[in-house]
């Protein structure tokens, strides 16, 4: 449920995390060696706040810093002991980039998002579902880069029929190529009638902005992961960061900001139908 004490601290945070960094100076600076945690936009919020819970319990100061990977690779490449992306193609382009010195073996998938719509205040276009997107004069933007790559793509090539990416392609203005940017059009651009993306970005637009929930036929999930740099494999204090981000407080954590948390032994992923919202 969305408290007004909920809302206000997604404002604060996913503000901080949409200028593209963030420091979370969490206990004494004389305390152990500072842990450097760097990634992409999407999970910062979640992440941000498991830094706080994990620093405070273990008197450890974490520096996590998100955003486009260009505005923060040069620091990370010498000091990063934890990486995050939005999903397993970012981190294996990571991985392969080699920059970040990451060892792939710890690359561990974390918690999901559904795919899902932005519309404008009161739904004026009437968007329901996925294929409301593809009628004549509706305006829609999408991500290109990031967590967001393929997304509209995938969404729109689930069930084999070209004339759907060729009908929702015709009504794309607006080719964002990060969600910071596609949250700043937003704001901006009220011609744009609808955009095409993950649920969690609701949070940093909720006065701006509904939700529409995708059907089973169109809906995307995708993970977020969490990497050790070869530098964080010889902290403990990283590797425990790292294992508290999957732990039973790290998913409590994330299920407050949206994220989809299935419990052990689950069916898969499930979500219901827009009508059953």
């Amino acid at each position: 449920m969305w408290t007004p004490q909920v809302l206000a601290r997604a404002r604060l945070c996913l503000s901080i995390a949409l200028i593209g960094v963030a420091a979370v100076a969490v206990a004494d600076a004389s305390a152990q060696d500072v842990l450097h945690v760097y990634g992409s936009e999407g999970p910062f919020p979640p992440i941000h706040e498991a830094a706080q819970a994990f620093g405070q319990k273990n008197d450890v100061k974490l520096d996590v810093v998100s955003g486009p990977t260009d505005k923060w690779l040069d620091q990370a490449r010498g000091d990063a002991d934890v990486i995050f992306a939005s999903a397993a193609f970012m981190m294996s382009d990571f991985i392969h980039a080699g920059e970040l010195r990451i060892d792939p073996d710890t690359a561990t998938p974390l918690y999901a998002r559904p795919s899902a719509i932005l519309v404008r205040p009161g739904n004026p276009k009437g968007i329901r579902d996925f294929l409301d997107l593809l009628k004549p004069g509706v305006r829609v933007m999408v991500v290109t880069g990031s967590g967001q790559t393929g997304l509209w793509e995938d969404m729109a090539g689930k069930q084999g029929d070209i004339q759907t990416i060729r009908a929702l392609r015709k009504n794309i203005v607006v080719f964002a190529v990060n969600s910071t940017e596609a949250v700043k059009t937003w704001r901006e651009k009220d011609d744009i009638d609808a955009w095409l993306t993950w649920s969690i970005w609701h949070l940093p637009l909720h006065d701006h902005a509904d939700l529409v929930h995708v059907s089973k036929d169109y809906v995307i999930y995708r993970y977020c992961y969490v990497a050790l740099t070869e530098r964080g494999k010889g902290k403990p204090r990283a590797v425990e960061f790292a294992e508290f981000l999957k732990s039973a407080e790290g998913a409590k954590i994330f299920e407050s900001w949206d994220w989809i948390v299935a419990p052990p032994g689950s069916q898969p992923l499930t979500e219901p139908e827009p009508s059953q919202r």
